[in-house]
């Protein structure tokens, strides 16, 4: 029988721990640049490009980086 709890974090090479705490550290991670982006949206001088380069940061940690620490 299939364990809900464990087979997609199988499937990407992390224990049901490991998932849990790098999804969190990703679910942070995007709350904080929505209250940046809306700071920038306010304030448009400030904060300039720091969304934008933490998404591609971001991006590398979740398709890229992740997998060759996995291997």
């Amino acid at each position: 029988m299939k364990n809900i709890f464990t087979d997609h974090p199988n499937s990407v090479g992390e224990s049901y721990f490991q998932h849990m705490f790098f999804a969190i550290k990703v679910a942070l991670k995007l709350i904080l640049m929505g209250f940046a982006a809306i700071f920038h949206a306010i304030f448009p001088f400030v904060l300039k490009t720091y969304v934008s380069s933490n998404i591609k940061k971001l991006h590398d940690d979740i398709f890229v980086n992740r997998f060759k620490k996995n291997k």
